[in-house]
């Protein structure tokens, strides 16, 4: 082994390609809003099938610069870790976030772990100025806004 192949390391990359002008973007003005777009971005084969997590990105206007997939789990859960979360935020220079996640039984009402990644994500998202606007449940006909029922404050 020579001194050169011990300092070699995997190369990283960061980036974040805007496809859509600023203004062409929507714009998160209330839950219902930010429902829509979960919505119209939800695969509608698996919105019933398993429990998936994902983050809308959002920029100075609260236009949604993108939603990013962060965990696929059962039909009764999905793991959610905050490292994947603020690396997509922080990675696309967002301004806040809102988070989503659909129960694939159609019920609205959040769980007990709902609750508590919710407050890890909004007490990381205080440590790096990151503001955590909201996190909607999504189901295939309604939802239920954290923020409207006054879980995130």
């Amino acid at each position: 082994m020579t001194k050169i192949d011990l300092y070699k390391i995997s190369e990283i990359e960061l980036t974040y390609k805007r496809k859509v002008r600023a203004d062409d973007r929507p714009k998160i003005s209330s839950s219902w809003d930010a429902y829509k777009v979960f919505r119209e971005n939800w695969d509608d084969l698996t919105i019933n099938l398993a429990e998936e997590f994902k983050i809308m990105l959002l920029d100075r206007n609260n236009r949604c610069m993108g939603i990013v997939p962060i965990s696929k789990g059962g039909v009764s859960g999905t793991v959610v870790d905050p490292k994947l979360v603020f690396a997509s935020a922080l990675k696309a220079r967002v301004c806040a976030i809102i988070l989503g996640h659909n129960h694939p039984s159609g019920a609205t009402k959040h769980s007990r772990a709902d609750k508590a990644i919710t407050e890890k994500l909004v007490q990381g998202g205080r440590y790096l100025d990151l503001k955590v606007l909201d996190h909607i449940i999504v189901t295939d006909e309604s939802y239920v806004s954290f923020s409207d029922t006054n879980l995130i404050i």
